[in-house]
């Protein structure tokens, strides 16, 4: 069952969130997302992404080089410097050598609230990655560059943290999602830079690589109800089933074990779907008999050290991107017939979403954040999910009532259990796919600015 005290929730009604429901994407450039029939309200998502070989090069380069090829990447070519860095997690101090990338400025065609960043890199041993952002605001003025994450995918050379207790009295840094602290005062932030850091052994040759940087911003109106959609497609994915409840009590130095593998158990449900999974030599370290083994490591490399969870939400994507070819992104959508675009085309969608036992039939529990997997959806319109809070891998499909899902997935105002007005996610899902995907892949993923 997911944990009654999910710390993303308490770090998310902690700031002031402008998010909701009704969202659109922009393409990877910039260009308008097609809109559906009907819909005339101005977008309220906007995806960008830097990924090419030409990307790459556009950015300021300070010691870093583009390479080419089936999927082109972000390389150290000569370092820049030297720094020393302690590791606020071990106390270890050693040094780094390191160069930069910093990205040409972003125009987001939303005005933002809110902007939670996502990468695709690979790390060999002795190499990390930082990943900052600084934008401009509405009054003209602009922000500190923002810490998003210091990322490795392994955690022997330092452990992958967010940072804290970053703000500048106008937006604040929550775990991983900029947001402006006063959404009410109409404040927006309307560009932003990102600036990539890779670091290296002195000495050595090695290098990171990083395949995809981008963002999300987002502006979605407070809503506690959301127009119902009309469903679209009856369909469902094979995707494996893992239950987090199996492994309730294991591994507890990764949040409390199983019970808080809400979002690493969906994670590696999706990985394995796409055919990708750890190696023996990859869960050499997991205890002999542990069921689902693969969940446990997954657990232990989406683990953020200063939010003390496995929860943080572009650790997930870039987990996902270090198996190979595959490539990951963390967003908002709109309505469950986003999700039937995506689904269509075979890629299923993580949602995360909150609500009492009452508000979603048949889960028989209630949670204040929990990740599960759309898988499909019935000839009803009704929502086929992997629901990892369940007691047994058997028991993990589940189908639940459409409107149900679609309000607790996509509001962004709740009342819990005591009547006390909390936040809700507003659309936020996690998106895995293939980095050469199909054409039917393309263009699903293209509609929302993904690729």
């Amino acid at each position: 069952m997911p944990s009654p005290t999910s710390r993303r929730t308490v770090l998310a009604a902690a700031a002031v969130v402008a998010a909701g429901a009704g969202t659109l994407s922009s393409a990877a450039s910039a260009a308008a997302a097609p809109r559906r029939p009907g819909r005339t309200e101005p977008p309220s998502v906007d995806n960008h992404a830097w990924t090419t070989y030409t990307d790459w090069r556009c950015g300021d380069r300070a010691g870093t080089r583009a390479v080419a090829g089936r999927r082109a990447g972000l390389v150290i070519a000569h370092p820049q410097g030297r720094t020393d860095y302690t590791d606020p997690h071990t106390g270890t101090t050693a040094a780094w050598e390191y160069a930069t990338w910093t990205s040409p400025v972003h125009r987001s065609r939303v005005p933002a609230t809110e902007v939670i960043a996502s990468w695709n890199a690979d790390t060999p041993a002795g190499t990390w990655i930082g990943i900052e952002l600084s934008g401009r605001y509405s009054d003209g003025t602009e922000t500190p560059w923002y810490v998003m994450g210091r990322w490795a995918a392994g955690d022997a050379d330092i452990r992958r943290t967010s940072v804290d207790d970053q703000s500048d009295g106008k937006s604040s840094i929550w775990t991983d999602t900029f947001s402006v602290d006063d959404a009410a005062s109409g404040l927006r932030l309307l560009t932003y830079r990102l600036r990539l850091t890779l670091y290296r052994t002195p000495g050595s040759r090695l290098t990171p690589t990083v395949w995809r940087v981008g963002a999300m911003a987002s502006d979605i109106p407070d809503r506690f109800t959301v127009p119902a959609s009309t469903p679209g497609l009856v369909r469902e994915l094979p995707v494996p089933r893992y239950s987090q409840n199996v492994h309730v009590g294991q591994y507890p130095e990764y949040d409390n074990g199983g019970e808080a593998w809400c979002s690493p158990t969906s994670s590696q449900m999706i990985i394995e779907y796409w055919g990708r999974e750890p190696s023996a030599e990859d869960l050499a370290w997991v205890e002999p008999g542990i069921p689902d083994p693969s969940v446990c490591h997954a657990a232990r490399f989406t683990y953020d050290y200063q939010y003390e969870g496995c929860g943080n939400w572009p650790f997930n994507a870039a987990y996902a991107a270090t198996y190979d070819g595959m490539s990951a992104a963390v967003t908002r959508l709109g309505s469950l017939n986003d999700v039937e675009t995506l689904v269509r085309a075979g890629i299923p969608v993580i949602t995360s979403q909150s609500f009492l036992k009452e508000e979603l039939t048949g889960a028989g529990y209630g949670t204040s954040g929990h990740l599960m997997t759309v898988i499909g959806f019935t000839a009803d319109g009704d929502v086929i999910a992997n629901d990892p809070a369940s007691p047994d891998d058997d028991a993990v499909r589940h189908v639940y009532r459409r409107r149900e899902w679609e309000n607790i997935w996509l509001r962004t105002k709740r009342y819990d259990a005591n009547g006390k007005v909390r936040s809700g996610t507003g659309g936020v899902c996690y998106v895995y796919w293939p980095a050469l995907p199909t054409p039917a892949q393309r263009s699903a993923l293209r509609s929302f600015g993904l690729v």
